[in-house]
């Protein structure tokens, strides 16, 4: 081997260590996830803005740019004020039911008693079964025809109660299932959060003579602030592109009744096949899951630098 050969390969044995070293060659190890994060994240987040702006109906190779056409009309969409709302409140509702049932577990199972391992297990347990599945265990117990709960209504009065056709209460039971399926989440999260507080604080509390509420609110509650923003956002994104459970109880009817953005958009590709219409509605609610997530983030950050 030559002098030239073995300078040349100490060069690079020396360039490769400097490399490792530094820990650039570690960013090589997001290629793959940026990779597929670009292919299945991004490319059809644009693709969808595109598509919102012509009439393909999702089949056809052939479709035209119809411009601000589909925003257009879901402007004048008579069904889209209720189909927000709708989805507000499986957003809002869920978040804060979510929340405060998670927190009352948590408090609960922090406390010096028996069994707390079956009790977290089963309210945790919902939340590793399919949204779908949960949907349809429900739905036979609100069903029309044979539903447990009629049945026992039934005991009571001559005719069933259409739990899940009345526009008025459908919404709420979608939001009641929902929040059962995922309190679990909160709850682990505020128990979490409440074994990383020191005793010492309590100790400190009761001697300057606080109650349990005066603990609570003044050593418990701010302490919490950042479990309470990782369950608040993470459930209120959950709730805001909820679809499953509507899919299985509703199916978003009777009409539209209990829609929520994603159903809709469901329905709008699937059963009309006027995909460039569903894309505008998935805009809308990209846009609007945006700024509540991070308007909430950002206040829920104050309030923690605040307390």
């Amino acid at each position: 081997m030559s002098v030239t050969d073995t300078q040349a390969r100490s060069t690079r044995s020396r360039f490769i260590k400097r490399l490792v070293r530094s820990g650039a060659m570690l960013n090589l190890l997001y290629l793959p996830a940026l990779i597929l994060f670009a292919m299945f994240i991004v490319y059809p987040f644009f693709k969808g803005i595109q598509i919102s702006f012509t009439n393909w109906n999702g089949y056809n190779q052939e479709y035209k740019w119809i411009g601000l056409q589909n925003y257009s009309r879901m402007w004048n969409d008579p069904d889209i004020a209720r189909i927000i709302k709708n989805t507000v409140i499986y957003g809002v509702g869920s978040s804060v039911f979510q929340n405060i049932m998670g927190l009352l577990y948590a408090l609960y199972l922090n406390m010096n008693i028996q069994s707390r391992g079956l009790v977290r297990t089963v309210i945790y347990l919902p939340v590793i079964i399919s949204s779908l599945i949960m949907g349809y265990i429900w739905y036979f117990f609100f069903q029309y025809q044979g539903g447990a709960i009629n049945d026992i209504l039934l005991l009571f009065q001559d005719k069933p109660a259409n739990l899940l056709g009345d526009p008025q209460i459908n919404v709420w039971i979608i939001t009641f299932v929902n929040t059962y399926q995922y309190l679990g989440i909160a709850m682990v999260l505020f128990l979490a959060g409440l074994q990383t507080i020191p005793k010492d604080y309590y100790e400190a509390a009761t001697i300057d003579g606080a109650g349990a509420l005066s603990r609570f609110l003044h050593v418990t509650w701010p302490l919490l602030a950042p479990a309470f923003t990782v369950s608040m956002v993470l459930n209120l994104i959950g709730g805001l592109k909820l679809f499953d459970v509507i899919a299985a109880l509703t199916n978003s009817g009777p009409g539209y009744a209990s829609a929520s953005m994603s159903t809709l958009m469901y329905l709008l590709y699937f059963g009309r096949e006027d995909a460039g219409y569903a894309a505008a509605i998935g805009i809308l609610m990209f846009i609007m899951i945006s700024i509540v997530s991070l308007t909430s983030l950002i206040f829920l950050r104050r309030r923690e630098v605040n307390t």
